[in-house]
């Protein structure tokens, strides 16, 4: 919950905990297992429409999500990396990298809202507006993430 009120000083206090790829693979994880959950509500609808069998479709978004994301996630986060050093941060590779998979996680509570949206109301107005939502905090929590990570090097480390 703290993340939702003051984003910046959750990622600061997650760098005071040191450098642990491990922390950071956990959260992107445990993020894309939710984000897979997220979407069994809107599977589940389309395929009773469709009257495909649901199985098939969830099997496709465990390996794209489960799997694919993580590793998009770790790509954009190199990829922030150098943009923010490129722009005078200070911060280390690793800080980027948690400041993006902490969004992620942080707003998953919102992805299994969307989610419940997206498989109960289905597509229309209401489940554009939630993903606009989940975009947003996202955005927000990122933004200040890396804010906070890029304004000194924290660790004293390189990339």
């Amino acid at each position: 919950m703290a993340t939702y009120r003051r984003p910046g000083k959750v990622v600061a206090r997650l760098m005071e905990m040191g450098t642990r790829e491990d922390r950071a693979l956990v959260f992107v994880m445990g993020a894309a297992f939710v984000m897979f959950i997220a979407q069994w509500p809107g599977l589940a609808r389309e395929a009773h429409l469709a009257g495909t069998p649901l199985s098939i479709s969830i099997g496709k978004a465990f390996v794209i999500v489960v799997f694919g994301l993580p590793l998009a996630l770790y790509f954009v986060g190199f990829v922030t990396h150098w943009i923010a050093r490129a722009l005078g941060g200070k911060g280390t590779a690793f800080g980027s990298r948690l400041a993006l998979f902490w969004a992620f996680l942080a707003m998953s509570p919102l992805l299994l809202f969307y989610g419940l949206v997206a498989g109960f109301v289905g597509p229309g107005t209401q489940a554009e507006l939630v993903k606009l939502l989940c975009w947003l905090v996202f955005l927000w929590f990122w933004i200040a993430g890396l804010r906070t990570v890029h304004r000194a090097d924290q660790t004293g480390q390189g990339v």
